[in-house]
């Protein structure tokens, strides 16, 4: 399949010229088949407002119109990328990751079915972050530019978008927050109750949950070291707080959990 074989609009005013891509798409992105649209996608609350008409999804549908399904371990995007889209993880999860010029990364956030990726690339119109597939993932690509036509005609879309950056300052903030006060079994007490609290509002369990990330990906993200992530994992599980078996993790107590 050619780049431009999809996601192509034909010009209304001269309909004879020939039809060109919305966006610039990788030769590996697929066009979407018709249950995985957003008019008939299940976790369409998760990442669209909740007042669309049946129009303005069919608006979305026309724009919306790729996934792009990346291997574990792969990059959705990478940093230095030019910025062309923002993500919606259809399936799968991901994390973000900055790398210091020594080397040394930085976990930025972990993404889940339903999150948005890439708003890091608006600033400046290059992404600033590696995005990495925690598992085989499927991402749903959304064309900045054709997104903003649509936000400047429908103003929910606008509002929403205008509510996920702010989303994401808060997001930031509270991580700023989290690493300069809390201690190390407070970080990992949170960072496991937001993702308990993330899995519920998608229909799963909000108590027992697979972990797709390493421990280590987890203390690059809570800024402390792999050794006392295994710690406090161990402490969690010795207080009856949490029960662990592999990746799989069962919060026993949240209400003791969140007063660590």
């Amino acid at each position: 399949m050619s780049s431009t074989s999809v996601c192509k609009a034909t010009d209304p005013v001269a309909p004879m010229r020939p039809v060109i891509p919305l966006y610039a798409v990788a030769r590996t992105d697929v066009p979407k088949q018709r249950g995985a649209r957003c008019s008939n996608c299940a976790m369409r609350t998760l990442c669209l407002p909740p007042e669309l008409s049946a129009t303005d999804y069919g608006r979305l549908d026309a724009i919306i119109c790729t996934t792009r399904h990346v291997r574990q371990g792969d990059s959705l995007y990478r940093a230095g990328d030019a910025f062309q889209s923002l993500y919606a993880v259809r399936a799968g999860s991901f994390k973000t990751v900055i790398v210091h010029r020594d080397g040394r990364e930085q976990v930025t956030g972990f993404q889940i079915t339903g999150e948005t990726l890439g708003m890091d690339g608006i600033a400046s119109s290059e992404h600033t972050c590696d995005a990495i597939a925690l598992e085989d993932s499927v991402a749903c690509i959304i064309p900045y530019g054709q997104l903003q036509k649509v936000c400047n005609e429908l103003k929910s879309m606008q509002q929403y978008l205008y509510q996920m950056l702010s989303n994401e300052i808060v997001r930031e903030s509270t991580q700023m927050l989290m690493l300069g006060t809390m201690s190390a079994e407070q970080r990992l007490a949170q960072f496991l109750l937001n993702l308990a609290t993330r899995f519920k509002a998608r229909g799963y369990s909000g108590s027992e949950f697979n972990l797709r990330m390493t421990r280590e990906e987890i203390g690059c993200h809570l800024g402390i070291k792999l050794e006392t992530v295994s710690r406090m994992f161990s402490r969690f599980q010795r207080d009856a707080l949490v029960e662990t078996r592999g990746k799989r993790v069962h919060i026993v107590d949240a209400e003791r959990l969140a007063l660590v």
